[in-house]
This record gives C-alpha cells, structure tokens and sequence, in this order.
C-alpha cells in the first residue's frame, strides 16, 4: 500500500494569515497528486493544523503570535480546490501528529509514505520524522514540488535536514 500525507494544506496557509506566494504556487500541483494516489486506490490523509481562540497564550502562539488555523473558521478549513473526500483527517494542536504516526503504524504492507504540504520547515519536516522514528523500516518520502516553506531557504534546509535522517526528496 502507497500512502500520501497531505500536511496542513488549509487557508491560512495558502493565502491567508500566514500565506505565501510559494504555497499558492503548489496548490495545483498537490491537488494532481492528490488525485494521482486516489486514481491509483492508495491511501490518502490529511492533517489540519488546529487552534483555539486562546491560541496566543499557548507556547506556540507566544512564539509565533499571528492567529491562525482556529478551529471552524475559514482560514482552518482545507483548501477547497483539494479533494479530501474519504479521507481520513488529522487535527492536531502541535507541529505533528503523533496519532498520524500511531495509526499508520498499525497498518500492514505499506510499501511507501509520501508528505506534501505546509510549512516544509514546521510541520512536514516534524510528521515526517515522527513518521520515520514509528516506522524506520518503510520508506518515506518528500515531494519537494509539492511542499512550501516559511521561506525558500528554509525549504531548502528542512529538505536537507530529512535527507540526513533518510527520508528520500523527490
């Protein structure tokens, strides 16, 4: 089994609170990979980044304190040219799921993980080693075509830092 993690492709990250022109730019390319896998029958979910309205007094928000992804508002909902339909979604209040990991771990024969998604290096670079520590055996991967960072450089490095613990670039 093929699976494709889809990491926080919501409005806020696209072109909303926090957006940016790279994330824009990759939202077709997603939405085709998305339909690829779902043409092939493998196994697509997403996660969704989620917060509450008191999110500027939690660690994060302290940090980083531009609200964002609060759950049921628009900028927390999926981009809508993505098709989540079936889709099993993860919401998770942190960078990663570990719940993602947990249940994907219990699943048999899976020959491959795929992440796309936002912020390349926040969130995809953080499920893709929790991915990688759950299930050191199975290859996972990162569509570098498919993933936008909070910059071009820290793309660049978060795609550098997987490479150096075996997560595969495409």
């Amino acid at each position: 089994m093929n699976i494709l993690v889809v990491i926080d492709m919501q409005n806020d990250f696209i072109d909303g609170a926090l957006g940016t022109p790279q994330a824009v730019s990759i939202t077709d390319k997603a939405k085709d990979k998305i339909k690829q896998y779902k043409d092939n029958g493998d196994l697509v979910v997403f996660t969704m980044d989620t917060h509450s309205h008191d999110y500027l007094s939690t660690q994060e928000g302290v940090n980083l304190p531009i609200i964002h992804c609060v759950k049921d508002t628009h900028g927390w909902q999926l981009h809508p040219q993505l098709d989540s339909e079936g889709c099993k979604i993860y919401q998770k209040g942190g960078f990663g799921s570990i719940e993602l990991a947990n249940h994907l771990a219990t699943l048999k024969d899976i020959k491959s993980i795929q992440l796309i998604g936002i912020c390349t290096d926040i969130c995809v670079i953080n499920n893709a080693m929790i991915l990688k520590a759950a299930m050191p055996e199975v290859n996972i991967s990162v569509d570098s075509s498919c993933c936008a960072g909070t910059t071009p450089d820290n793309h660049i490095n978060a795609l550098n830092a997987m490479k150096l613990c075996q997560i595969e670039i495409i």
